[in-house]
């Protein structure tokens, strides 16, 4: 949806997820849809990860997690795929620009904590190249920095097949682009409003409008309140 220039809301949190842009998305995905191998709609996290370890599928939109299989598992038929396995940015669509979404290191305070500045100290000393210099080492590139000092860490170049994960959170957008994130692109990221128009429309249950036009309603309730 984001590399066609649709979006769930926009600057202002107006929803306007029911755009040409993301109907063209759509129909997109109800084409590549046709080259999946069965049941992927009722995927959970861990299927795409069985399936390519399984070989039963060549290309995935996953983190980094696979190529650690190929490299740990004691099953020496997925270790085999290691010299295989490789990794790309995202295609950059019709919009011009990349659009991504990934895993960063999040962290936060809640109000009601007893003792904020204790709180805060622990994060700022968590961020200390000497702290999160191993950290972000020992995730193996599963997690991106959110710190551009810390693209220079060795995990992203040890290995050149890290190195497309680096720049993740350069090129992230959040769950509720382009407006505010808050309580309403959480509640409709929580309730899948984007996944299922995708999954309505791919699939066929739904014609690519219908979908943007369930998907636009649905979103409505929650930016209302």
């Amino acid at each position: 949806m984001w590399a066609f220039g649709g979006k769930l809301v926009d600057k202002d949190n107006k929803v306007v997820i029911d755009s040409p842009e993301t109907i063209k998305a759509l129909e997109y995905a109800k084409e590549l849809y046709n080259y999946m191998i069965p049941g992927t709609l009722s995927w959970l996290d861990p299927n795409n990860n069985k399936a390519f370890l399984d070989g039963q599928i060549s290309v995935t939109n996953n983190g980094i997690s696979i190529y650690y299989a190929t490299k740990t598992s004691p099953d020496p038929k997925v270790r085999e795929l290691n010299s295989d396995v490789f990794h790309a940015n995202y295609p950059i669509g019709p919009v011009g620009v990349a659009t991504e979404s990934h895993l960063f290191f999040n962290q936060m305070i809640m109000k009601y904590t007893k003792y904020p500045q204790a709180a805060k100290e622990f994060l700022r000393f968590m961020m200390e190249k000497e702290q999160f210099d191993p950290w972000l080492t020992a995730a193996g590139g599963y997690i991106a920095q959110p710190l551009a000092a810390y693209e220079k860490t060795a995990i992203w170049t040890s290995d050149p097949k890290h190195t497309p994960y680096r720049d993740c959170v350069k090129n992230m957008r959040p769950a509720g682009y382009a407006g505010k994130l808050g309580y309403a692109s959480a509640g409709a990221g929580a309730d899948f409003i984007v996944v299922n128009m995708v999954a309505e429309a791919a699939s066929g249950s739904k014609t690519p409008k219908e979908a943007a036009e369930r998907a636009q309603k649905r979103a409505e309730r929650y930016y209302k309140v």
